[in-house]
Parts: C-alpha cells; sequence; structure tokens
C-alpha cells in the first residue's frame, strides 16, 4: 500500500489533493449538521413557525418556574388556556411524584397538564411530551420551554384534520428535580398506563440542530418512520447507545419502562447556558425552535396516521447520517459488518505481507503500540483542561461548558495531531508504515467489535472507517497506476474523516472539555486511520536508498523512515508551536461579560435554633462580588448535617427571623420507622431532611394525594448519610415516614428553602457579568432546625 505509494514522483501534489478531498468531507459533515431557517409568523397555516412559536415563549417562560413556585402556576394557567382554546380536552394532575438515587429520596407535589384529542379510528395513542417547570437559576427557554411551546404550535398547525390516532400532549412539572411528574403520570395516571408511541423533546444548550439522541427497545419502526418523515433527521445511534449506558435520566426514562415505545429529541450547542439565567429569550436560536418544531409536527403527522401496531419491532436499528442522507439499517446488520471490517484489515494485512511491505513481528509492534497515541491524547486533553482550571478558576464551575470553546477545541485536536505524527514519525523507520497503517487499523475494527458486542448502535461509528480505510488500502495495492492508488487510498478514507469528526463534535459538544480526553481519543483514532493518507505527504526515498533496498524490507524500512524525518520534524514542530498559540487565543477570546457571564456559587444559611446565620459559597476562587459576603476558608461550623468533609468560603450574615423556618413533630416512632409531619414554612418552597443515619425507606403524602414510597441504598457524601427532598411542599406540610438504620435516636437536620436571596438584609444584586452556579443549594435562603428523634 504505502510502499508502492512511496515511488510516486508527484506524491506532493497528489497528498495536497487528498488534505484536501478529507478537508472537504470533515465540513460537508458538519454543514449537514444544520439547523433549520426559522420560518415567520406569515408562514402558512400548516407550517411551523418559530415566530409564532416565540409569541408564546414571550408569555410564560421569561423567568424561573421551578416546581411549587408561583410561577410555574401562572405558566401553568397560560398553557391549560391555549391548549382548551385549541379544542383539546385538558385536564391538570395533581399528585406526587417521587425518584430515588444513592442515599436520597426525592419528593415533589407536580402537577401535569394531561390534553387530549380522540383520534376516530385509533390503533394506540401517540404521546407527545415536554416539561413545563426549569431549573430555578433561570428561566429555562430552551430547558424546556421551547419544547412546550412548539407543542402549540405544533397544535395550531395541526387544524382541525381528522387524526386517526388518539393525540396526548403531555406537559410534566418536576422534570428538574429528578423526573418527578412523569413518573407519577406513569404510576397514577390511566393514560401512563395504556402505553402507545411516545416523543419526548429536551434541550441541553440554547442552540444546534434537534438530536434524535435516544430511542427505547426495539425502535427499528419508529427510526424508520422518524426517516421518511422528519424533514431534517438529525442524530445517529452512537448517541442513543452511549446514553442507554450512562445514569442520565429524562422524562423519557420513567415513560419507556412503563412500556411507551419512543424517540427522545434535543439539541445540544452553547451548553455554557444551560440552567443558568442564560437560557433566555435573548440566547435562544430561533433555527434550533424551527427545527424542533419542524420534527415535532412532522412526526406527529405521521403518527397520528399510522399503524401504531405495525411500528413495534423486537429490533433496534442503527441509523446515520453521511452524506446529508439519514442511512439505517438492523441491528441483525451489525456484527456481519463488525466481522466484515475486521477480515477486511485482516486481509489488508496478508496482502501487504505477502507484498513485503510489513513482517508478523512488525505488525504486531505496531498494533500495540497504536495504544500509546490513543491514551497519550487522551491524558493531554485532560491535563489541558487542568491547566485551564488552574489559570483560570471559574471555569472549574462551568463543568468544562465554555463559552467560545472553539480555538480550546483546536488546541485539543492539534497536540492529538502532534501525539499522533510524532508516534508515527519515531517507529516508522523501524516498523515501516504499511506496519503503522494497518495497526491503527486493527483498532478501530477492534472497537467495532467491542460496540457489536456492549453498544451495538455505535458499532458503525468504528466498523466502517475500518472497512473503508481498509478496501481503500486493498484497491492501492492491486492497481498499477499510483494516482489511482492514491486516489482510493483518499475515498477510503471519506467514511473515517465523515464519521469520527462528526462524533467527536457531539463529545465535545456533550460532554465539554472537562471530559476533552474522550474527543481526543476519537480523534487520534482518526488520525490512525489516515496515515495512509498522511504518507502521501512525505517524500520517498531516493533512487539509491530504494536499490539498497530491494530484497531486505527492514532497510527498505530504514530508507522511508530517513526521507520523510525532515518534513515531519518540520510538521511536528509546527502543530508544537500551534498549540500555545490556541490556548493563548482561547483563553483571550473566552472572557467573560454580560453575555457570556463567569458562574458563582452563594448561599445563606441560618441555624434558627441558635440564631448563627453565615454566607456559604463553594467556588475554589469567589469572584470579587461573592468575596463580598464570605471571608475565607474558615471552619466555623455550620448547622448539622448540613455539610461534611468539605471546606467551604464562609462569611458572617445578618440574622433573619428565628419564628421562621422548617417544623418537624414526630408522630409515631415503631422499630427503625419514623412517622413525621413536616412544614418548611412561609415563602419557603422546598424542604430537605438530612438524616444522621442511612435511610432504605421513605413515604410521602399530602392532603389530597395518594401516599408514594421508595426504597432507598447507598448514602450521601459530604452530608449526612440519609436525605429526604420534598420540592413544592405545599403550605399544610406533608407526612413522611422513614425506615433508618442504627441507634434508637437519630438527628435530624431540616432546611427549609426559599428561592432567591433579596429577602436577606445588604443583598445587592449580582453584576451583570456573573450568574447563579448550578449547584442545587446555591441562589437559596437555607432555614435550619436539628431535631433529635
Amino acid at each position: 500500500m504505502i510502499g508502492k505509494l512511496i515511488d510516486v514522483p508527484r506524491r506532493t501534489v497528489a497528498g495536497l489533493g487528498a488534505a484536501l478531498v478529507l478537508a472537504c468531507a470533515v465540513l460537508l459533515a458538519a454543514m449537514t449538521d444544520s439547523t433549520m431557517q426559522p420560518l415567520p409568523a406569515s408562514a402558512p397555516s400548516g407550517e411551523f413557525s418559530a415566530a409564532r412559536a416565540r409569541t408564546h415563549l414571550e408569555r410564560f417562560a421569561t423567568e424561573p418556574r421551578p416546581i411549587g413556585g408561583a410561577a410555574a402556576e401562572r405558566a401553568r394557567n397560560y398553557l391549560v388556556a391555549q391548549l382548551r382554546a385549541a379544542g383539546l380536552d385538558v385536564e391538570v394532575q395533581r399528585a406526587v411524584g417521587a425518584n430515588a438515587s444513592t442515599g436520597l429520596a426525592s419528593f415533589g407535589l407536580v402537577h401535569n397538564i394531561v390534553a387530549t384529542r380522540r383520534g376516530h379510528d385509533p390503533t394506540g395513542t401517540v404521546v407527545v411530551a415536554a416539561h413545563y417547570d426549569s431549573a430555578a437559576m433561570g428561566p429555562g427557554v430552551s430547558d424546556d420551554a421551547a419544547a412546550v411551546a412548539a407543542m402549540l404550535e405544533t397544535v395550531r398547525a395541526l387544524g382541525d384534520a381528522p387524526l386517526r390516532n388518539d393525540l396526548v400532549l403531555l406537559m410534566t412539572d418536576g422534570e428538574e428535580d429528578g423526573v418527578l411528574g412523569a413518573e407519577a403520570f406513569v404510576r397514577e395516571h390511566p393514560l401512563g398506563r395504556a402505553g402507545g408511541v411516545l416523543l419526548n423533546w429536551e434541550a441541553r444548550g440554547v442552540s444546534g440542530p434537534s438530536l434524535m439522541f435516544e430511542t427505547s427497545r426495539g425502535s427499528a419502526g419508529l427510526v424508520e418512520a422518524y426517516a421518511a418523515a422528519a424533514p431534517r433527521p438529525r442524530g445517529d445511534s452512537t448517541m442513543a447507545a452511549v446514553y442507554r449506558l450512562l445514569p442520565n435520566n429524562t422524562d423519557f426514562t420513567p415513560l419507556t419502562a412503563a412500556g411507551f415505545a419512543g424517540l427522545n429529541f434535543a439539541y445540544i450547542q452553547r451548553s455554557s447556558h444551560y440552567h443558568t439565567a442564560g437560557d433566555s429569550l435573548a440566547n435562544l436560536d430561533p433555527g434550533s425552535l424551527q427545527h424542533h418544531g419542524s420534527t415535532m409536527l412532522a412526526l406527529t403527522r405521521a403518527l397520528a396516521a399510522a399503524d401504531l401496531p405495525a411500528l413495534r419491532t423486537d429490533h433496534d436499528a442503527t441509523y446515520f447520517r453521511l452524506f446529508g442522507v439519514l442511512i439505517t439499517y438492523p441491528d441483525a446488520l451489525v456484527w456481519p459488518l463488525a466481522g466484515l471490517a475486521a477480515a477486511a484489515v485482516a486481509g489488508l494485512a496478508a496482502v501487504a505481507r505477502r507484498r513485503r511491505l510489513l513482517s508478523v513481528p512488525r505488525l504486531v509492534v505496531a498494533a500495540v503500540s497504536g495504544l500509546v497515541p490513543l491514551v497519550v491524547s487522551a491524558l493531554l486533553a485532560q491535563g489541558l483542561w487542568e491547566l485551564l482550571v488552574a489559570w483560570r478558576p471559574a471555569y472549574d464551575g462551568m463543568g468544562g461548558l465554555l463559552h467560545r470553546p472553539d480555538a480550546f477545541r483546536a488546541a485539543v485536536v492539534a497536540q492529538t495531531a502532534l501525539v499522533v505524527l510524532g508516534w508515527h514519525l519515531l517507529l516508522r523507520r523501524r516498523l515501516g508504515p504499511a506496519a503503522l497503517a494497518v495497526g491503527g487499523l486493527a483498532w478501530a475494527a477492534a472497537f467495532g467489535v467491542l460496540c457489536a458486542a456492549v453498544a451495538p448502535g455505535a458499532s458503525f461509528v468504528f466498523a466502517l472507517p475500518a472497512l473503508g480505510c481498509a478496501v481503500g488500502g486493498l484497491v492501492a495495492l492491486s492497481v498499477g497506476r499510483p494516482l489511482v492508488a492514491a486516489a482510493a487510498l483518499t475515498l477510503g478514507a471519506v467514511p473515517a474523516a465523515m464519521l469520527l469528526s462528526g462524533l467527536a463534535r457531539n463529545v465535545f459538544d456533550g460532554m465539554g472539555l472537562a471530559l476533552g480526553g474522550a474527543a481526543a481519543l476519537v480523534t487520534a483514532l482518526l488520525g490512525l486511520l489516515l496515515l495512509p493518507v498522511a504518507e502521501l505527504c512525505l517524500p520517498g526515498p531516493s533512487a539509491r536508498a530504494r536499490a539498497r533496498g530491494l530484497g531486505r524490507p527492514e532497510a527498505g524500512v530504514r530508507a522511508r523512515g530517513l526521507a520523510g524525518a525532515p518534513v515531519g520534524a518540520l510538521g511536528l514542530a509546527l502543530v508544537a508551536l500551534l498549540v500555545p498559540v490556541l490556548v493563548a487565543a482561547g483563553l483571550a477570546g473566552d472572557r467573560f461579560d454580560a453575555r457570556n457571564p463567569a458562574r458563582t456559587h452563594l448561599a445563606y444559611v441560618m441555624d434558627a435554633g441558635t440564631g448563627a446565620a453565615r454566607w456559604v459559597s463553594a467556588d475554589p476562587e469567589p469572584p470579587a462580588w461573592t468575596r463580598r459576603y464570605v471571608t475565607g476558608r474558615d471552619r466555623t461550623p455550620l448547622p448539622p448535617g448540613y455539610a461534611r468533609g468539605t471546606t467551604l468560603w464562609t462569611g458572617p450574615a445578618p440574622t433573619l427571623d428565628r419564628a421562621a423556618g422548617p417544623r418537624l413533630t414526630v408522630l409515631r416512632r415503631d422499630g427503625d420507622r419514623v412517622e413525621l409531619r413536616v412544614s418548611a414554612g412561609r415563602a419557603a418552597r422546598s424542604l430537605t431532611l438530612r438524616i444522621e443515619r442511612p435511610i432504605t425507606e421513605a413515604t410521602a403524602v399530602t392532603a389530597g394525594t395518594a401516599p408514594v414510597t421508595v426504597r432507598v441504598a447507598g448514602t450521601r457524601a459530604n452530608t449526612w448519610p440519609g436525605e429526604v427532598r420534598f420540592r413544592g411542599l405545599p403550605d399544610a406540610g406533608a407526612r413522611i415516614t422513614l425506615r433508618v438504620q442504627g441507634a434508637d435516636k437519630v438527628r435530624i437536620t431540616a432546611i427549609a428553602e426559599t428561592d432567591g436571596l433579596a429577602a436577606v438584609p445588604g443583598f445587592a444584586p449580582r453584576p451583570p457579568e456573573l450568574v447563579a452556579a448550578t449547584r442545587e443549594d446555591g441562589e437559596l435562603i437555607a432555614i435550619t432546625r436539628t431535631y433529635t428523634v
């Protein structure tokens, strides 16, 4: 393969042409992942208009809407009125939602909006779902008001046309606090237990295309329906395969666990504003709203007219875009394609061995050493993030989701290229270009086989690039014309350039620079697959060196290595220089301002029993505004159970009304079972109980709702080991029953939480270049009382 191309006299021209083709492939992949042009309010009535949907956002999504808050009630009233005006039957489900995680039981009084429109000959139910609550730190325009507004515009665009199937619009409450509304819906509402087809809509940013990032099991029929109906389908099954392995969840999780078959959508770009005040109308990309809504309308129309049972399948589908076309195939082809890719790489190795371009020992060493650039690239990317955080501590609170990350991402790509090129040039002389190229392909084929076993939907993104590059190499070795061979190598690498670059972009968007090692690993793998094309840019050996190498592969290898050394060294030097330049450009360009603010954490904590009050911040280095309230990392005692094992910034704070705050009354104590009556006090929206001992079970009930019980495993970190949260606690309080491990007596700290800090005397609002951090205990007035029960 490469050995034959070493002798091409016009290899530089071929190399430049190959680089141009692959760059165009990467650019094409990026361009086909765009959103849609937003349509104005004057668009035809049967089409979705982002401008019309935006008018709804202006009415209900201009303020935070956490569960139980007054703003959530105002939004709910508006949405109910709009749905009823559109002719739907609307009810508000009032129930206690529940969820459990390690050491934690979460409850919330939810108000789900359930709007129905009956079909004339239903084969099932189509449920379109989104949540209307938001995180407490911001108005949640993208997460998830944009989808709710899209639902209203979708209903308008459907008009009075008869629908075959029943349609349900489900606007859930309490998603941000543990998918509480969706859990209550499937547990208590008849429609939640009836099953059907689910279309759920989310966001983890304020821009980007609406990606189908998750599917239910056995979703091949739905994927085909999506491919046929969506005007610009986006996303691939790699996302769905990886998401299934993660602990993350949305409303999609409890709904599909209850038997719904479905598809989950979100846009994820510019995620630095996620769960902050920056998730606002000003930052919403209208193209993302248009793409969300156009996809929603098209799928709702298609599924409302479909024979829904016919879409049920017993298998999944692989789906991805290539050259702007959504390609789908059943999971029965995953293993054959992964095996074919592995066989093609093995065949390439055999042919190259027969041509005396490599030996088996050199191939083995090359393949094993290929792990080095993969691991080193990932470690360097993580190291770069640590350096950025050390230089600019405010980055730590952003979780790697920066406002202007492009220069830093380019630095990760550049240092990855440096590692791959350095590894290649270091071993090229001893092992030979062919061994290194085939060894790199072996890793892609191996990842394809591994994913076929553990994450079938992601196998294609490795198997198809390995197959394309291997076939290109086989063609290059079988033809006699050098330029045709170069073209074969280049075209064979195009799938790798498109698929793996797209995967790296999605990883960057979804995980941020804090987990940049994952994107660097994908980029390094792409670099390994492009080694045959990179060889076109390196000079071949002189005629004398080639003559000395005839009949002696080792000598030929050394000659090729020596020939490429000066050019490779120059390339290494240029790339090495580029990395600090990009980092410096990133630091200079990514400065905080009113449009792209930094985050800071601040909370007010008062022990109502002692009257001691403190400002608290978990910032590693608080900004000047926060330092007005916290004085240092002292260990002044905070209320029992508030924090453990963590040194926080604190400062003295004025005392509020000590008569306010939570109340806890023991109703019954029977062995390890403790029954309590709890209330949060006036103005408080939520209550948290920190328990000195681990809890194994918790039950909550309020007036007019059914009791709900969750089982709890494990213990909480940095607090007392057991914790119960009740969001949206009504004024009358709730009855909570706990099973507590350990001693007869146990201490419980009750924390009443009120949104905002304006009620604290002396508090001054943040400057525009700062927003509240996304920590759950931030931007709260927390008044505590500790009881022994």
